[in-house]
């Protein structure tokens, strides 16, 4: 004889049997991309009735820079894939807020892993063409990926300038440090950049 227990539903289903089928949870509206930019998110709660846009970013060309490089040093395999240093010779950059040289003595530590995909962790100084001048610190952290005979190539003298930068993506973002009063905003600003290699030059597109 089934038992009837009307104070305990979990219990009473699993001694007297299911009498009814769980309603599905309702699946949840899917919003694109255009219409969470264009309308924003509605508050959940009372205290949150409004929508709230989201701003669309813009990307546009806020400086570019060219450096001249030292041939690479190998350091070595290490547990997370060879090691290379690469050293500034020298360089310029120029853009809407300013222009100037970079400072000999950049250095950028690259990782290259198994597939050749390279990780890029570069530092080094700008000098603004202001007088007297102001030095901004950079700080440059990305990826060079592509097809493995396209980075093959990358790493060799006599084909880099062979190369179409199409076929490969050299992405990295950017951020600054200075204490000149005159370049404050720059430290709260933050850049993506486009490079490319071309023989012992490395050129850059930043965008903000």
């Amino acid at each position: 004889m089934k038992e009837h227990n009307p104070d305990n539903p979990i219990l009473h289903e699993a001694v007297n049997g299911a009498q009814s089928q769980h309603t599905p949870a309702k699946t949840p509206k899917k919003r694109d991309l255009d219409t969470m930019m264009n309308t924003g998110f509605q508050g959940t709660t009372s205290s949150a009735p409004h929508s709230f846009p989201i701003p669309k970013p813009n990307l546009e060309r806020d400086f570019q820079m060219s450096v001249q490089l030292n041939p690479k040093i190998s350091v070595g395999p290490g547990i997370w894939g060879q090691r290379n240093w690469v050293s500034f010779i020298s360089g310029h950059w120029n853009g809407r807020w300013g222009k100037g040289t970079v400072v000999p003595g950049g250095q950028d530590s690259q990782l290259i892993a198994p597939d050749l995909s390279t990780h890029i962790d570069a530092t080094y100084l700008l000098q603004t063409h202001d007088h007297p001048p102001a030095f901004i610190a950079v700080k440059m952290d990305g990826w060079r990926v592509g097809p493995r005979e396209i980075l093959e190539k990358l790493e060799d003298p006599a084909h880099i300038d062979e190369i179409d930068p199409k076929t490969y993506s050299f992405r990295v973002y950017v951020h600054m440090e200075t204490g000149d009063t005159r370049y404050l905003h720059l430290n709260t600003g933050m850049w993506i950049a486009s490079g490319v290699r071309r023989g012992t030059e490395g050129l850059f597109i930043m965008v903000p």
